[in-house]
């Protein structure tokens, strides 16, 4: 199989699985305990803490440690909005762990501000959104699942911090892929999942900047200084610590490998099957994402097929009640039926070899041509 789908999930990279191996047997106590055992495993709770912190540019009491992506962006938007509803500013085609969640506070009375995007995909802030009296909370992808698109977040959430509004950013995508620094952002909260950037499932971790508060969702315990109930995974969270090491490591050649990776898979293709179309901005994206439409081609059947030639990818559309829908992001960019029916996400990872890759182009480009015949 050449798996070209790491936006959704990354193997875990070899060291990270050895680090977790070694702290199954080695941390397994409490960390809340007070002998020897938790003493160990507090020790390893905190320097991952730190480690974390440090080269996401992060106090480590900003750090809290969650299950997920998921969890993260569920605890920042309802820890935010606890209270007298009022208006949620957040942009078009945010993911569903921040959209579903807006959604369930919109049927309790609150309002939600969508900031649109242009073709590129980057957003556009509405005039008079910061002058509403009752906007309470501002939420963005910062770099798309789906388009992989990265956003420049800076001028918004300085205008933010000057009205005292909190802004939060879904970074589940970013983290790892691309350098990010929390303090430099000047957002109020920050989302991460392990599983993006070769570490574990099950892990992640919500950065909240000093000075602010989340309301409890959850409750029985006094872990993560009182902000998340429940016992921290130590081996998790030591594998989430080492794969965040490794890409502040390697990262430089992490990146311009896999966008080499990325643009000759896009080469070939354009040259293989025209006409394609690129979804996103060109410039702005993520080193290792390609959203590319096949104009004439239903999207599900090439993923099909796809998938029987060995090749590994996501649709750019979603399935609902057996019918193709148009992915919020490719619709909020205004794509034309034609583009967002045939849209495919190809997303790289540090594993992949250019021979996959050529591989990969070759399969993809001869069931495209022959798709557009049948």
């Amino acid at each position: 199989m050449i798996y070209l789908d790491n936006n959704a999930t990354t193997r875990p990279h070899p060291e990270v699985i050895d680090v977790m191996q070694r702290h199954w047997h080695d941390s397994f106590g409490n960390p809340g305990s007070r002998h020897e055992a938790g003493r160990r495993a507090r020790q390893v709770l905190e320097t991952s803490r730190e480690s974390i912190a440090a080269i996401l540019g992060a106090h480590p009491d900003e750090v809290i440690f969650t299950s997920g992506g998921t969890e993260s962006n569920n605890m920042a938007v309802l820890g935010f909005t606890d209270g007298q509803p009022g208006t949620i500013g957040l942009t078009a085609g945010e993911h569903p762990a921040v959209m579903e969640t807006c959604r369930f506070l919109k049927a309790l009375g609150w309002q939600l501000a969508i900031l649109p995007v242009d073709a590129d995909g980057l957003f556009t802030v509405p005039e008079g959104l910061l002058k509403l009296n009752n906007l309470r909370l501002v939420t963005v992808i910062l770099a798309h699942n789906e388009t992989g698109v990265v956003q420049d977040v800076r001028p918004l959430a300085a205008a933010c911090q000057e009205r005292g509004v909190p802004f939060h950013v879904d970074a589940v995508q970013a983290v790892g892929k691309i350098p990010i620094n929390f303090q430099e952002l000047g957002v109020t909260s920050l989302a991460l999942g392990a599983h993006k950037f070769y570490g574990p499932r099950g892990i992640g971790a919500l950065l909240l900047k000093r000075g602010f508060k989340l309301a409890a969702f959850g409750f029985g315990g006094h872990q993560e200084a009182g902000r998340r109930p429940g016992t921290e995974v130590v081996p998790l969270i030591a594998g989430m610590a080492r794969a965040l090491e490794l890409f502040h490591a390697e990262g430089e050649q992490r990146i311009a490998r896999t966008r080499e990776l990325r643009d000759r898979l896009e080469q070939r293709l354009v040259a293989a099957c025209p006409p394609v179309v690129l979804n996103g901005s060109r410039e702005r994206r993520l080193p290792n994402t390609l959203n590319i439409a096949f104009p004439g081609v239903d999207g599900e059947a090439l993923l099909v097929a796809l998938d029987l030639a060995g090749v590994a990818c996501s649709l750019g559309s979603t399935c609902a009640s057996g019918s193709a829908e148009p992915a919020p992001a490719l619709l909020a960019m205004n794509r034309p039926r034609e583009v967002w029916h045939s849209s495919v996400r190809f997303s790289v990872g540090i594993d992949t070899t250019p021979q996959e890759i050529d591989e990969a182009a070759g399969k993809i480009a001869g069931i495209v041509n022959g798709l557009r015949e049948a």
